[in-house]
């Protein structure tokens, strides 16, 4: 009994000698515990991100690329670098850290309560004072960027009168507009404020924004030569705009996330792109 007694105290004194030993050792930093890539509040937070593949070549001086990072959220990239996110939140973001981020108040989806600090320009599509309408017109380098404001429905069901904003992309000769959470048909007002759309980015989701036959008949008043759905629950939600979409463009489905358009290269006629996204 004695020498049992003897082993199981050597047993013991060695295990607990392991113990501290490990609860010595350094902690791995936040960078090594989190996914390379990863922002670090993100991934505290357990929130799925969605990263697009950003090691692309080069753009040609008329070319623009568009990355759909997901939801409601692209990445526009202008021949002189500059990198604008749209709908920037803090769920889905791009890899990298965009000079200009344009945000939209409906869901908290749509906009961040911690922008990067690292972003040059963070441009809300309401006005945080509640005094009127957001009015942005902010040129960097080869991208002017401006603001058409919409209405929103309040938590409330009341109007949110220019709670958001369509956000219109400038570069070189090609215009872009993204129409964030869109709840109402376009007027004769809008339309004039908008100009011509070359590319338009547009929600299909049917019930959150404005219902899909709806959204039909503004991508009819714009006339875009290129449309690209986004803010989708599911394939079924976007199955379903498409089947009452390829009756009026051609409808092309895209395997990568990306798209480099051209002034020179759109289609001749309105076309609808679609591109996989979260």
């Amino acid at each position: 009994m004695r020498d049992w007694t003897r082993s199981w105290r050597t047993v013991r004194n060695g295990l607990l000698a392991l113990a501290a030993t490990v609860l010595l050792l350094p902690s791995p930093s936040r960078a090594q515990s989190d996914e390379p890539g990863c922002r670090p509040e993100m991934a505290s937070l357990g929130l799925p991100v969605h990263r697009a593949n950003l090691t692309l070549a080069a753009l040609g001086k008329d070319e623009v690329r568009i990355t759909f990072v997901g939801h409601a959220t692209f990445l526009i990239e202008t021949p002189a670098g500059v990198k604008i996110a749209t709908d920037y939140n803090d769920y889905v973001r791009p890899q990298v850290t965009p000079d200009v981020a344009t945000m939209n108040k409906a869901h908290s989806t749509h906009y961040s309560r911690n922008p990067d600090p690292g972003i040059k320009q963070v441009l809300p599509g309401w006005d945080p004072t509640g005094r009127g309408a957001a009015k942005h017109d902010v040129t960097m380098a080869d991208l002017r960027v401006r603001n058409v404001p919409t209405n929103i429905r309040s938590y409330s069901g009341s109007t949110d009168f220019d709670g958001n904003s369509i956000f219109v992309f400038e570069i070189g000769e090609l215009c872009i507009a993204h129409l964030g959470h869109l709840h109402h048909p376009l007027e004769p007002g809008h339309l004039r404020a908008l100009g011509r759309v070359d590319v338009v980015l547009f929600p299909v989701d049917g019930s959150y924004t404005l219902d899909q036959e709806g959204m039909l008949e503004v991508l009819k008043s714009l006339q875009a030569r290129v449309m690209i759905p986004m803010h989708f629950f599911g394939g079924g939600t976007l199955s379903r705009f498409l089947a009452r979409s390829q009756d009026n463009w051609p409808i092309e489905r895209r395997d990568q996330p990306v798209i480099t358009v051209t002034k020179a290269g759109l289609p001749a006629r309105p076309t609808m792109i679609v591109l996989p996204g979260n």
